[in-house]
């Protein structure tokens, strides 16, 4: 699973499988800015769910 780009910013989605849990940092430019923690089941995270993440964080900070 790569990276998402929207607008100058990039989305970097990791996960563990073992802890079901994954985070996707948020970098401006080369800047990071934060990192958003999400849950998931099953083998992977959907990428619909990263995607909702991305698109939800995006709206909220006017993105």
């Amino acid at each position: 699973m790569g990276a998402i780009e929207r607008n100058g910013y990039r989305f970097v989605p990791e996960y563990s499988i073992i802890q079901q849990n994954g985070a996707i940092h948020v970098y401006n430019r080369d800047h990071f800015i934060e990192e958003i923690q999400f849950q998931f089941s099953g083998k992977f995270p959907e990428l619909d769910q990263i995607e909702d993440l991305v698109d939800r964080y995006c709206d909220l900070h006017n993105i």
